[in-house]
């Protein structure tokens, strides 16, 4: 019987991707939703950090089962690193994504031409219901078009504006080969930096990062 992770999440987009992600270890993936955990947890910390194990260890603890989160967001260097942390809630709290596609389109014209870099930046945390917590951190960088792309990435308005000028590509699934997705997708990045360890804390011994 395969050992049950919970992806504590509700957003759909992300749970395929981490799902994904973690799609060589033979556990049984679970959403929030799937196991009937209604409750929000409240992010009030000051890093990615803070937010991502937090968030884990309360979820954790809730479901009794080992729990993977994270917590990231853009920073754009033209704003000072804004919005970071507040990505998610730029707009206020009752933000969606055609919200943060609206200000975006204005943000990203008034960039100036010279610096329109920025960075994604994430962490992803296993806790498990003991209190443990591990962490691994991963980010890419690109630059802000002035325009999006026509698709919008369900749960990832930023995307649309992030595009990656060594391949020619805006950070979008529908753009990336499998390769580029690896070498290009900042959670990518940080769960493969976690793979080993929930595969040693989890028991699986047969894990391979193949």
């Amino acid at each position: 019987m395969k050992k049950k992770l919970l992806i504590a999440t509700k957003n759909w987009g992300k749970f395929e991707e981490i799902s994904k992600f973690l799609g060589n270890l033979k556990l049984d993936l679970v959403s929030l939703n799937d196991i009937g955990i209604v409750q929000d947890f409240d992010e009030k910390g000051k890093t990615y950090q803070e937010n991502s194990e937090n968030k884990a260890l309360f979820y954790a603890e809730l479901s009794g089962l080992p729990s993977i989160s994270d917590d990231g967001g853009i920073e754009i260097d033209a704003l000072d690193g804004a919005p970071g942390i507040h990505s998610k809630r730029w707009v206020g709290e009752d933000s969606t994504d055609e919200k943060i596609i609206e200000k975006m389109k204005k943000v990203a014209l008034a960039l100036p031409e010279n610096n329109r870099k920025a960075y994604f930046k994430t962490v992803v945390s296993l806790a498990l219901p003991n209190g443990k917590v591990f962490s691994a951190k991963g980010e890419i960088e690109g630059v802000i078009t002035k325009k999006p792309l026509v698709k919008i990435l369900k749960g990832y308005p930023y995307r649309s504006f992030f595009y990656l000028p060594k391949i020619g590509k805006y950070y979008h699934e529908d753009e990336l080969f499998d390769e580029e997705e690896k070498l290009y997708n900042h959670r990518y990045k940080a769960i493969t930096r976690l793979k080993p360890i929930i595969a040693k804390i989890l028991g699986l011994k047969d894990y391979s990062d193949k």
